[in-house]
């Protein structure tokens, strides 16, 4: 299981899920929790370019992902793993919030489930939604 805003999709995005899919092994199943766009404005202060419902139907057909769920507003991490159930929760490099809450709930009700950060993929310059807003207004709107 991984989750993300998964606004704008992009290269490091993909990579994620990947690497995500990878850590379950051969016959694993993928499950990606999208936040919620509420959440998303709580957390990065501002509401995403792609409402919730879409981001969540984008995520869902790409082939590495096995399905994909809408979050819940609060980030109730206990209630995502009672849904989901998962064998491994990747978290991405900056996800130092939701990191925690997993490891927590994992810990204090001594669930077998591994928590694990992935690295950060720097192989490319368009790497996060924030880069390629940047570039959009820089190339686009600031060069008219």
């Amino acid at each position: 299981m991984t989750s993300g805003a998964f606004d704008l999709l992009h290269y490091g995005h993909l990579r994620l899920l990947e690497e995500a899919k990878k850590l379950g092994g051969p016959d694993s199943r993928l499950v990606v929790i999208v936040a919620r766009d509420e959440t998303v404005r709580r957390l990065k202060g501002r509401r995403p370019v792609i409402p919730e419902d879409q981001r969540r139907a984008v995520v869902e057909a790409l082939k590495t992902v096995d399905e994909a769920l809408l979050g819940y507003e609060d980030i109730d991490m206990a209630s995502v793993i009672e849904r989901v159930k998962p064998d491994v929760i990747a978290v991405g490099y900056d996800q130092h919030r939701i990191e925690g809450e997993a490891r927590r709930v994992v810990e204090g009700e001594g669930l077998d489930i591994r928590v694990i950060r992935l690295e950060r993929f720097v192989n490319s310059d368009l790497n996060s939604s924030s880069k390629i807003k940047r570039k959009i207004v820089e190339d686009f709107i600031g060069a008219s």
